[in-house]
């Protein structure tokens, strides 16, 4: 033992685990009337969250929430959302934010195998909500979100207790938890998987403070900027945006839906200088009629994930204004951890040289301590000559604790001390990595994570198919779209819209194939289905 390590040990003084919690509670403090969050005709400022975070987290304990317990959410970019960023992990819960767009049999699944004691949801949600309780075999208490800003005459009353008045039942005096350990749970994400079911992604506080400021430097962030909401915060709790936003005491402007005629309206309204979207949101923002578009009075920077729009969005975005980086992430990271960090030297190059560039996923994130692509066998990182494939490993602190109640899966993407993305790619001589192909046939359409495996899972149930393989056709809206090649029983006929409409009586629309094939399915000498076959053939086909 070195004298560094003698009598200098971690104390109440010198030590106190991070925690993203702290952010708001600074804000609170120095900028205290400073406009927080807007949203149509509600604002509040800093003082004012807090306080209903403090109260709503008040209102839980009284309910009987406590430490490790989960509290799952519904709900569009409003409010309540950002708020339960802060008021569940007060009460030392977990959160646990929904995707709004799956159906009930997956909502179901989430709801009992998080062990959910609270649902949160707005109301629009419920006929979803309805039919997936009634496959839940825990007691849930419902809290319904009734939004005043829109009309919700159609839509039914879900729960015993509402919002506002559960809010208004805690006590802004009460005294929240803060961790005692960092590694303690503050988020519970489900993301697809290459099989059924979703996992459920296990977020610490740890992580979530670094990944709040290390987005700060990564997208050169000021203190005070005009955030707008797009990225939904059930994405990577919206890549962890939420936590990063109160550290910059910034003013949040929410918006329930996507709308490109009002993203316009609200960028002009409130001087928007930063949003993130998915390539889809970038699609739909180029080709907004010319009427509905407003000239920006500012440069506004954008992040976008996923698959890489095609180049010509990157150059129509930045013909209106719009500053694009591309970066990439999974939900096992909390959001991005690779960005195409720009280097001055390439403001030199050809429009199309440049957009090639920005395709890249790029290089590590801030507080990501290692992001290389390595052989998977060997573990060794491969050359960096951009042609020879390896898959993309992550190491750090922004790596998630583990899937929930899944020994197996945690310790399988862990192995060799390196979080395995299933991502094969090649890197750059500059450094810079780039995404070849998905290894667990995850497809990204519209920011969104659809297993391939469930899709043929579907589609296999359909009395005249014999076999089924799903793969990315690549589609300049959303990025990416599921095209299904379908081999027929002998003697037995389905045309494309027979498929489409079968899978739509289970799969959420968006999981749905745009594109169905049926021809005989190539295979090894083993019965495997050869994808890389399809792909290719499909390349052929368009």
């Amino acid at each position: 033992m070195s004298h560094y390590d003698k009598d200098l040990g971690k104390n109440e003084a010198n030590y106190v685990p991070l925690s993203p919690l702290t952010f708001l509670e600074r804000t609170k403090d120095i900028y205290p009337n400073y406009e927080a969050v807007v949203y149509e005709s509600r604002s509040y400022t800093w003082e004012e969250v807090y306080k209903r975070c403090v109260k709503f987290a008040s209102a839980l304990d009284k309910l009987g929430v406590k430490t490790g317990d989960t509290v799952s959410i519904m709900a569009f970019n409003t409010p309540e959302i950002f708020e339960a960023h802060y008021s569940i992990p007060m009460v030392g819960a977990v959160i646990n934010a929904i995707n709004t767009r799956l159906d009930p049999n997956t909502v179901s699944y989430i709801l009992e195998h998080s062990d959910a004691k609270v649902l949160i949801v707005d109301r629009q949600f419920h006929e979803v909500i309805v039919k997936a309780l009634k496959n839940v075999k825990n007691k849930i208490t419902i809290i319904d979100i009734d939004d005043k800003d829109i009309d919700t005459t159609s839509f039914k009353k879900i729960g015993e207790l509402e919002y506002e008045s559960f809010l208004n039942s805690g006590d802004e005096n009460y005294e929240w938890k803060k961790p005692k350990d960092e590694w303690q749970a503050i988020s519970l994400g489900y993301t697809s998987g290459t099989t059924g079911n979703p996992k459920g992604v296990v977020y610490h506080h740890r992580g979530s403070y670094l990944m709040a400021t290390g987005s700060t430097q990564a997208w050169n962030m000021p203190n005070r900027l005009n955030f707008l909401c797009v990225v939904p915060m059930f994405h990577c709790n919206g890549w962890c945006y939420p936590w990063t936003l109160s550290m910059l005491h910034a003013r949040i402007i929410c918006l329930r839906n996507i709308d490109t005629k009002k993203m316009f309206e609200l960028i002009d309204k409130y001087d928007v200088t930063h949003f993130g979207g998915a390539p889809i949101v970038l699609n739909m923002i180029v080709n907004t009629p010319k009427e509905d578009q407003k000239k920006l009075k500012r440069k506004v920077n954008v992040l976008t994930a996923g698959a890489p729009p095609p180049s010509v969005i990157f150059e129509k975005m930045e013909d209106l204004g719009f500053e694009v980086m591309h970066v990439y992430g999974l939900t096992e990271t909390y959001g991005h951890m690779l960005q195409c960090a720009w280097n001055e030297e390439w403001n030199e190059l050809d429009k199309d040289k440049k957009n090639e560039i920005k395709a890249r996923q790029g290089v590590r994130y801030p507080n990501t301590e290692g992001a290389v692509v390595m052989d998977p066998e060997t573990m060794k990182p491969v050359p960096k000559d951009g042609k020879t494939m390896g898959e993309i490993m992550i190491r750090g602190n922004i790596v998630m604790k583990g899937y929930y109640k899944d020994k197996e899966a945690t310790d399988k993407a862990m192995s060799g001390g390196w979080f395995h993305s299933g991502d094969l790619a090649i890197t750059h001589p500059d450094g810079y990595i780039k995404i070849q192909d998905r290894s667990k046939d995850i497809i990204i359409s519209g920011g969104e994570n659809i297993s391939s495996i469930e899709i043929e899972n579907t589609i296999a149930k359909h009395p005249a198919v014999s076999l089924a393989a799903v793969v990315a056709k690549p589609d300049e809206k959303w990025g990416e779209t599921p095209c299904a090649f379908v081999e027929l029983i002998k003697d037995k006929s389905a045309e494309e819209k027979d498929i489409i409409d079968f899978c739509r009586e289970t799969l959420a629309g968006f999981k749905l194939p745009k594109k169905v094939i049926f021809c005989e399915l190539p295979k090894t000498s083993t019965g495997k289905i050869q994808k890389f076959e399809l792909r290719k053939k499909l390349k052929d086909l368009s």
